[in-house]
């Protein structure tokens, strides 16, 4: 594995393996790397020639700076991991490498009603810079295919926004949950929780199955309520959104319709972590 940490020999590097013809897949993230991580990375080996990994610690979408100062930094494991998987490039870029002063003020984008529900409407600003450091990493690296996982499911569906707004060649090829054995969604956030709360947390992906197996038995308002008294009984502190809605739209719906892509979605807090999941219907 090659480390770079400068764009312009990332790039020269780049520009020669793509006049061979290399297919280019690109795997971004902000490092403490899990399973997760490393099925994306085996996916993106499936479809591309070459696989660039980038690891950043984007400060622009962390709307609470408290979770940016205490986000795991793990770069020697992470290092190692790569390299395990044979990953072909990892970029490490600095802050100022990838906002340089010459580059501000940062982009806005007009992301629509998608940017202000669920995860919008709890963490302002931060899908403005998801798609900030997207589109920065896009630019550089210049990816056949961009490799992400569904858990962040409303993140996805911003960024394939945010390549619209560009026009970057760019797809989105998505990749499936990844969970540990108990159903707990690997997450770079489990690090902070201790043994108690990893198995108490599972309740968000059994509360999911819960609503899967009954959405066409209850009202949706009573399968809510049923959900969030079982995240609070499993030691949940505080539960953000228990959302039912459309899969395109992201809007809420009022009865299910087989015929509409529906999906469900939780974020709640264990202790001092929030946690995401969500589960097609």
């Amino acid at each position: 594995m090659i480390v770079f940490k400068q764009i312009a020999d990332l790039q020269k590097h780049l520009q020669s393996l793509k006049k061979e013809n290399k297919r280019v897949g690109f795997v971004p993230t902000m490092g403490a790397l899990h399973q997760g991580h490393l099925s994306l990375i085996k996916l993106a080996q499936s479809f591309s020639d070459i696989v660039v990994c980038s690891i950043f610690v984007n400060p622009t979408q962390f709307n609470d700076s408290k979770d940016f100062d205490q986000y795991p930094i793990t770069i020697e494991q992470d290092i190692l991991l790569l390299e395990k998987q044979n990953t072909n490039i990892l970029f490490l870029p600095s802050i100022s490498e990838i906002y340089p002063k010459e580059k501000q003020p940062l982009s806005t984008y007009h992301l629509g009603v998608i940017e202000t529900v669920l995860e919008g409407s709890f963490r302002p600003g931060h899908f403005q810079g998801v798609c900030q450091v997207v589109d920065r990493l896009l630019e550089i690296v210049i990816p056949d295919n961009l490799f992400l996982g569904q858990k962040d499911y409303q993140q996805v569906m911003i960024i394939q926004k945010m390549i619209e707004l560009k026009k970057h060649s760019t797809k989105i090829i998505i990749g499936e949950t990844l969970r540990e054995k108990t159903g707990l969604a690997n997450s770079s956030r489990n690090l902070r929780l201790s043994e108690n709360e990893k198995k108490n947390a599972t309740a968000i992906y059994q509360s999911l199955l819960f609503i899967k197996e009954n959405i066409d038995k209850k009202p949706i308002l009573e399968l809510q309520q049923e959900v969030s008294d079982r995240l609070l009984n499993s030691g949940f502190k505080h539960i953000d959104y228990i959302a039912i809605v459309n899969a395109k739209t992201l809007q809420s719906i009022a009865t299910f319709n087989k015929e509409v892509p529906t999906i469900a979605l939780i974020a709640a807090f264990m202790g001092e972590v929030r946690l995401i999941d969500n589960l097609i219907l």
